[in-house]
């Protein structure tokens, strides 16, 4: 029931945001509406919908009573103005296009399969906005066991095509990350909780590298970039500190602020002999001694 009205509220603000400043009429978002779920769309419904997307995502559906046209103002602009919501609405509308040209494109579309667990989006949301706490199944990697945790929701990541809960563990009594792909059943429990003060995913994030809570002090890393992949990662940033320090014809040397952490080494060494890790030195000698590791696995 919350995914289904999550879809008609995204699929309200996406029908605005494709009119612009012209806006809709109650009679062609009616018809609109009929086309796609196949029913009426009476005027309380409508209202009850606008107030919806109002209080879910900070977004006014207004009307031009000369006209009696209803509008989002700045329509160009929301995608900007909150990430979280551009998120919802892209998602929508990417898969609402892609199940609609399944057959008249097929063979022509290519998504890469990434781990399930989107399933438990909504609910979680739903519990974060309500301020409930999630039990959750959970199998970790490595072991054919569950676990049972009671978690304090605090947010949702992404990260590397995954989606990950983050918030308080009661038994671990520590803010923990879980990957909802690895989690087998979730419950919304009664009980309520309160969310720290201040509390902001994105700072919480701010020095880690990929899903992982930062467990050491953010240090500045240095590294070089040869050929066209110096222009890859101008393009695509490898951490959001990422920063140029010097470039020449050959390469380009980058710098970024993050706590050092499996992922990032992994990172590095993803690029092969197209990046070299510069500075500190304790960051550059545990890069040689992972490649002189990997080199005597071929060397036997």
């Amino acid at each position: 029931m919350v995914t289904e009205l999550l879809n008609k509220y995204i699929w309200l603000v996406q029908k605005f945001l494709i009119a612009g400043d012209r806006g809709l009429s109650l009679g062609e978002l009616g018809r609109a509406w009929e086309n796609k779920f196949g029913t009426e769309y009476p005027r309380r419904t409508f209202n009850n919908h606008r107030e919806a997307v109002s209080e879910v995502f900070g977004i006014d559906i207004e009307c031009d009573r000369s006209t009696r046209r209803y509008f989002i103002r700045d329509s160009g602009g929301i995608s900007g103005r909150e990430s979280g919501i551009a998120w919802l609405i892209d998602t929508f509308t990417v898969n609402n296009m892609l199940t609609l040209a399944k057959e008249k494109l097929a063979g022509r579309i290519s998504v890469e399969e990434v781990p399930s667990g989107r399933k438990h989006l909504a609910p979680l949301m739903n519990a974060m906005q309500e301020g409930n706490v999630v039990e959750i199944r959970y199998r970790k990697y490595g072991s054919g066991e569950t676990d049972v945790r009671h978690v304090f929701p605090y947010g949702i990541k992404e990260a590397a095509l995954r989606w990950y809960l983050v918030g308080w563990a009661c038994e671990k009594e520590s803010c923990r990350i879980y990957a909802l792909d690895r989690i087998e059943t979730m419950k919304i429990c009664p009980e309520t909780f309160s969310m720290p003060a201040g509390f902001d995913i994105d700072s919480l994030f701010a020095t880690s590298f990929g899903s992982w809570l930062p467990d050491t002090p953010p240090v500045k890393i240095e590294f070089r970039a040869y050929g066209n992949e110096a222009s890859y990662i101008r393009d695509l940033p490898l951490h959001r500190t990422q920063t140029v320090v010097k470039e020449d014809e050959k390469s380009t040397t980058f710098s970024i602020f993050v706590s050092p952490n499996t992922s990032l080494f992994l990172e590095f060494l993803g690029h092969g002999a197209n990046i070299e890790v510069l500075a500190p030195e304790g960051i550059r000698q545990e890069m040689k001694s992972l490649t002189q590791e990997m080199a005597g696995l071929y060397n036997r």
